[in-house]
């Protein structure tokens, strides 16, 4: 087993990969503290646990206050949280492993009550139309406040800042979210995109603000530390809607990615849910960009163990990336080693607070005893 394409080492950028199973990054909501920052009793633990990924990549990490959208999340933007973070990224390194930590900012996915009473904001005005959990119970989103150049600016400075804040917290990287239906993907879509300035209409101008953030980044860290994650087939969740010009903007910005930055990798979801009865919808994601991107390909979404190593052989990816199943599998990676049973996860604690379903799933006994 030791011969699978999962097991491979890769060198990514400046770091030794002793395998290709990357850790993807998941909202877990147990920063429930007054800083919202990660503690070493619990974050610390968690990330320990799975050091053997051959990367871990963070929960998504708000990167201002005005990014924040979801209850209990850790961010990087205060003294606090820098704090937090470097216990993480001490224990983490202590045992051999490596960690990006994914920037968020979520965009008009967010609520007033997270504001002290403020608009979320969005490239533009348009409901979601969805749910957020909010410190007051679950309520539906409102009419975002479309965001002023000013506000572009400041966000854009906003995600640079994080970024130092990363590297000062001790990160082997960032990963940039630009997926998902959050403020960076809203730019993209033009279901989410009404806007008629520099920001809005052409594949240039809606994914201009991704190439600032970028730029901006780059000023504090070298671009080879550098990751993206984009999800290209997004439809029906937070509110996104694909259209024919969906595909054709991503194809736009993985080909500029491609050309123009030389990042640690590209990080694409396989679709989340079924499109195949959408005609301008892409079923087979990295099918698609193997091709149009020159760098490392990340994947996810939908991958188990045969899957995994079937599509690194195909050479449509370098490294897949693996959500749940390390929820409940901290040792995913020797389980697949020694070709071990996976256990289940627990929905009901996915994001609940404390230790019950995130630092207490065992190792395989197997794996004990290695």
């Amino acid at each position: 087993m030791k011969e699978q394409e999962l097991l491979q080492p890769y060198t990514l950028g400046d770091l030794e990969l002793p395998n290709r199973v990357v850790m993807a990054p998941m909202t877990r909501s147990r920063a429930d503290n007054k800083h919202n920052k990660p503690t070493s009793d619990l974050h610390g633990v968690y990330y320990k646990q799975r050091a053997s990924a051959g990367l871990v990549i963070t929960e998504g990490a708000q990167i201002s206050k005005e990014a924040v959208g979801y209850v209990n999340t850790a961010g990087i933007h205060s003294k606090e949280q820098v704090e937090g973070w470097k216990q993480v990224t001490k224990e983490i390194h202590e045992a051999g492993g490596r960690i990006y930590i994914q920037l968020w900012h979520v965009g008009r996915i967010s609520h007033p009550d997270f504001h002290e009473g403020e608009l979320p904001l969005a490239p533009s005005a348009l409901n979601p139309e969805s749910e957020v959990y909010t410190p007051e119970g679950q309520k539906e989103t409102v009419v975002p406040k479309a965001m002023t150049k000013q506000d572009i600016q400041r966000t854009i400075n906003d995600f640079k800042l994080a970024a130092a804040n990363a590297m000062e917290a001790g990160f082997d990287g960032v990963e940039i979210h630009a997926s998902n239906g959050y403020l960076l993907h809203q730019f993209f879509n033009s279901t989410s995109n009404k806007r008629t300035d520099e920001y809005g209409g052409s594949h240039e101008n809606k994914s201009r603000i991704l190439f600032e953030v970028i730029d901006a980044i780059k000023e504090v860290m070298p671009t080879h530390k550098i990751g993206v994650r984009l999800n290209p087939s997004l439809n029906g969740i937070f509110g996104m809607t694909m259209d024919e010009d969906t595909i054709p903007t991503f194809d736009f910005i993985i080909k500029k990615l491609s050309s123009d930055y030389d990042l640690a990798y590209l990080h694409l979801s396989e679709p989340f849910n079924d499109v195949s009865d959408i005609p301008y919808a892409e079923t087979e994601i990295a099918k698609r960009y193997r091709p149009m991107y020159d760098g490392t390909l990340m994947i996810n979404a939908g991958f188990d163990q045969e899957k995994g190593n079937a599509v690194i052989k195909r050479g449509d990816a370098d490294l897949v990336a693996y959500g749940k199943l390390f929820i409940s599998n901290p040792d995913l990676v020797e389980r697949f080693e020694n070709n071990l049973e996976l256990a289940p996860w627990d929905n009901d604690t996915f994001y609940t607070t404390g230790k019950e379903g995130y630092i207490d799933y065992p190792k395989a006994k197997a794996t004990q005893e290695a």
